[in-house]
C-alpha cells in the first residue's frame, strides 16, 4: 500500500508551483546593455498586501549621459502603452504585466540600443489601493543607470557559476562511474556466490544419490 505523504506529493509541488508562479520579486534591472542588439530595462514595484485590490499606471522618463533634465519616454495605462519621444518611436516594446491594471512589473524592452541610450532611466508606479471604506495612493520611484558597450563583459558571478556548472558535471560523471563500478563488482560478486551454491548443490546431489546406490547394493547382497 502507497503511504499517504506519497499521494500527496504531486497536489503538494503543484500548490508550490502555483504560488511560486503567483509571487512577485523586486529583482533590479540589468545595468550594461550591447550596442545594437536588444535589451530589457526593468522596473519591478510589489504591493505590500496581495489581496488588496489595485490600480496602476506607469511612467517612464529618461535622461541621457552628461545631462541633468529628464524628459517623457513611455507611459503604459488602462488605455494601452504610449511611447512618448520620437526619438524611442518604434524600439520599445512593453515586457511587464499582461492582462491586469493591477501593474506590478513595469519592464520594457529597447530594440536596437545604441550608445546614445547611456543614460539614467527612471520609471514611476501610480498605484491606487482599494480598501473597503477608503482608498490609498503611492508613488514609487525606480532609477536604472545604463551604460552601452560594445561588447559583452562577462562578470565575475558568471565565470563563477559557469565553472560550478562544469565542476558539477564532472562531480556527477564521476559518481556514476563509481556506481556502476559498485553495482558491477556487486552483480559479479552475486553471480559467483550463486555458482558456487549451484555447485555445492550438485555435489551434494551426486553425493547424496551415490550413498543411496551403496546402500541398495549392500542391501541386494
Amino acid at each position: 500500500m502507497v503511504p499517504v505523504h506519497l499521494l500527496l506529493l504531486p497536489l503538494l509541488c503543484s500548490m508550490l508551483v502555483y504560488r511560486c508562479d503567483c509571487a512577485c520579486a523586486e529583482v533590479d534591472s540589468d545595468t550594461e546593455a550591447v550596442a545594437g542588439e536588444g535589451f530589457k530595462l526593468g522596473c519591478i514595484s510589489c504591493k505590500k498586501r496581495s489581496e488588496v485590490e489595485a490600480t496602476a499606471t506607469v511612467e517612464w522618463y529618461f535622461s541621457p549621459r552628461g545631462e541633468s533634465e529628464f524628459f517623457p519616454l513611455y507611459t503604459y495605462d488602462e488605455n494601452g502603452p504610449t511611447i512618448e519621444h520620437e526619438y524611442f518611436m518604434d524600439r520599445i516594446a512593453w515586457n511587464g504585466s499582461k492582462r491586469s491594471n493591477d501593474i506590478q512589473d513595469a519592464t520594457i524592452y529597447l530594440l536596437n540600443v545604441t550608445f546614445n541610450d547611456s543614460g539614467t532611466y527612471r520609471c514611476f508606479f501610480h498605484r491606487t489601493l482599494y480598501y473597503e471604506h477608503h482608498q490609498h495612493y503611492d508613488r514609487i520611484d525606480k532609477v536604472v543607470y545604463l551604460n552601452v558597450v560594445a561588447k559583452a563583459n562577462r562578470g565575475t558571478a558568471s565565470i563563477v557559476s559557469e565553472v560550478m556548472m562544469y565542476v558539477s558535471i564532472i562531480g556527477l560523471q564521476v559518481w556514476l562511474l563509481i556506481e556502476m563500478i559498485y553495482c558491477y563488482r556487486k552483480i559479479a560478486a552475486a553471480g559467483e556466490e550463486a555458482l558456487r551454491e549451484a555447485a555445492n548443490a550438485e555435489y551434494l546431489a551426486i553425493a547424496s544419490e551415490s550413498k543411496d546406490n551403496c546402500a541398495g547394493v549392500q542391501v541386494g547382497e
